[in-house]
């Protein structure tokens, strides 16, 4: 478990690559050959877009005052044997807690854990941080797995492909596995919990900058890192409609470092003017807007995300702006999955929740709902009815 004192420690998201899949260096612009990933042809599947696509305005079953138990209608796995009278020790194998968005939701995560350990739901919750190394997750799974004292797995993916045997031999065991935020290449899992995806994300935003800017415009997109399913998405989709409305589009890996965002940022600015930005998550969108004002230059077009940040900033500016949305209320799904599989009641088998992004014509209220948070802290959190309800958040620090 986090202490206090490691959580306040933590920067702005630093993200290390995975050792297998080394990312350009900063300023470095990505291509299919430096990626890492095998770029983004590698990562795009036209069913899975179109999908996507119709998602982004489907229904949502479930209460909309608690979007984080909603859900799209589709197969169900049947929890009845895992029925239990007893409370379950979780064992969570998380990725990382090293980036804003990953803070708030883990904040959120344990407020949950203590109104189901006081139900009598869940009498533990170990937790392994993986600090966003892939050798080291699997190490944790596998450690889970011999332990033999876990009654649910969580686990939230810090890559896609390398994580799949890990999450497959937790299957083996027998026991519920819950994988949400990232997923796996593979279906054993109870429930795979995520929004809807990077395909949403990047169809919103791509199609944002398209409506306002012209054919022939630059747009510079800033990625974190490579090979996560949810982040490559997110570019391919946005790559491919870029492409269709002749948006001219150069990418760089960033590791969301501030000082490499401006640099990239002004480097491109040196070459030509730069109508647009495009990120794959917001936390160093304020970086970006600065090195446009440290050049005396105008405001781009730009998608962030709905980090408080770049909310305030948005508004401050006056830029022409989106916050695309990756639903960080997600965190407290797995846990109140658990409480459905040890009541015997069905969960849906991809759990896909809702994810819509903030327009402009709405970013007071979520400023004014969130009044008096810290910029690390993200808007559409969902943790509002728990208990610690702001002060915790407002903290940013775990009871």
């Amino acid at each position: 478990m986090a202490s206090v004192a490691a959580l306040a420690a933590l920067a702005a998201c630093s993200t290390d690559e995975s050792i297998d899949d080394p990312a350009p260096q900063a300023g470095e612009e990505s291509t299919s050959e430096s990626e890492g990933s095998g770029g983004s042809e590698e990562w795009f599947v036209q069913a899975d877009f179109d999908e996507q696509d119709q998602q982004r305005s489907a229904t949502f079953e479930g209460d909309p005052e608690q979007p984080y138990l909603q859900y799209i209608d589709g197969e169900m796995t049947d929890t009845a044997d895992y029925a239990s009278q007893e409370a379950q020790k979780v064992c969570f194998a998380n990725a990382s807690i090293s980036n804003p968005w990953r803070q708030t939701g883990w904040i959120t995560m344990n407020q949950q854990l203590q109104e189901l350990q006081d139900a009598g739901v869940i009498s533990e919750m170990e937790t392994r941080d993986a600090q966003d190394d892939d050798n080291t997750q699997i190490a944790d799974i596998d450690y889970f797995i011999s332990e033999g004292n876990c009654d649910v797995f969580v686990i939230s993916p810090n890559s896609t492909a390398a994580m799949t045997p890990a999450v497959e031999r937790a299957c083996e065991t027998g026991k519920p596995v819950i994988v949400f935020d990232r997923g796996v290449e593979t279906d054993c899992y109870t429930t795979f919990i995520h929004p809807i995806g990077g395909y949403a994300w990047g169809i919103d935003t791509a199609n944002f900058l398209v409506e306002n800017l012209e054919e022939g415009d630059k747009v510079v997109a800033l990625r974190i890192l490579p090979g996560v399913d949810v982040l490559e998405t997110r570019w391919a989709a946005a790559e491919k409609i870029f492409e269709e409305n002749g948006i001219e589009a150069v990418d760089y890996f960033t590791g969301a470092d501030p000082t490499k965002i401006k640099g990239i940022i002004t480097d491109e600015l040196t070459k030509g003017d730069v109508a647009g930005v495009w990120m794959d998550a917001g936390d160093g969108a304020v970086a970006a807007i600065e090195a446009f004002e440290d050049q005396g230059v105008d405001y781009p077009v730009m998608t962030g995300e709905d980090e408080m940040s770049f909310l305030r900033k948005w508004e401050e500016t006056g830029l022409t702006g989106l916050a695309p949305v990756y639903s960080n209320f997600q965190w407290r799904t797995p846990l109140l999955a658990i409480q459905k599989i040890v009541a015997g009641e069905e969960v849906p088998k991809e759990w896909v929740l809702p994810q819509t992004p903030i327009t402009e014509e709405e970013r007071a209220d979520f400023l004014a709902a969130n009044e008096g948070m810290p910029d690390g802290h993200y808007a559409k959190f969902g943790g509002e009815d728990l208990t610690g309800y702001p002060e915790v958040w407002q903290e940013r620090q775990i009871p």
